[in-house]
């Protein structure tokens, strides 16, 4: 659940929710005082909470709960970090929140047992493809890794070039490494990351990825070369 009084900082939430699959949103709520009737009604086990909220404050709200859900807390504020953490909350994050920052707090939260994560990372004992499921146009779409050529930067948008086509997925492209395992991709410029098992051929200054010619960025030549000699 949300509890946010300002409409944008509750969309780029739900926005951000609908990217990670293990997350289900349930409703958003613009005051606390309605938020205490919805969780009399509905089980909840996230909040993420806004500090300045009208009638009942965030930090007020939640010692009202005798039993609280977990709980990650949003706001334009630092000065209530402390108080924050005495009421044992997961995360503290601080607005304007970038998507990475949202991930690395959503991946503290203790799952319910018996929860299925739809991301994952093979493993020697696993004979699942590693996958993940990307926001597209509302949708979850399932990306196998090891269909990925290469992941391009759109600005605040990044597209996933598979040997199928492409799809287009909200996120900027430091964000798309934290989902792609890093033994198989590698960050080749600040537009582009590849999939290492997919480069035909290489030089100093381009990486072919299948039928595509890439370059590879001036800071990130070392780290090419160190990879892939």
């Amino acid at each position: 659940m949300i509890i946010e009084d300002e409409p944008i900082a509750a969309e780029v939430l739900e926005d951000y929710i609908h990217q990670v699959p293990f997350l289900n949103l349930k409703d958003i709520c613009s005051d606390a005082i309605f938020a205490l009737e919805k969780l009399r009604e509905t089980p909840i086990d996230v909040l993420f909470l806004d500090i300045h909220l009208p009638k009942l404050k965030g930090l007020d709200f939640l010692r009202s709960i005798q039993q609280p859900p977990q709980t990650i807390l949003t706001t334009a504020y630092d000065q209530y970090a402390l108080d924050a953490f005495e009421v044992n909350v997961v995360d503290y994050l601080l607005k304007p929140i970038e998507f990475s920052r949202f991930l690395k707090a959503v991946n503290k939260l203790q799952r319910p047992d018996g929860y299925v994560v739809k991301s994952t990372v093979a493993t020697n004992n696993s004979t699942e493809r590693p996958f993940h499921f990307f926001n597209v146009n509302k949708r979850m779409i399932k990306v196998y890794f090891d269909e990925v050529y290469y992941i391009e930067s759109l600005k605040d948008y990044s597209r996933i070039v598979t040997k199928d086509g492409h799809v287009v997925t909200r996120g900027q492209i430091h964000e798309m490494e934290t989902f792609f395992p890093p033994e198989a991709f590698l960050r080749i410029h600040r537009s582009y990351i590849v999939s290492i098992e997919k480069i035909k051929a290489y030089s100093a200054v381009e990486v072919q990825v299948g039928d595509k010619v890439l370059p590879i960025g001036r800071s990130y030549k070392g780290l090419v070369s160190r990879v892939l000699s």
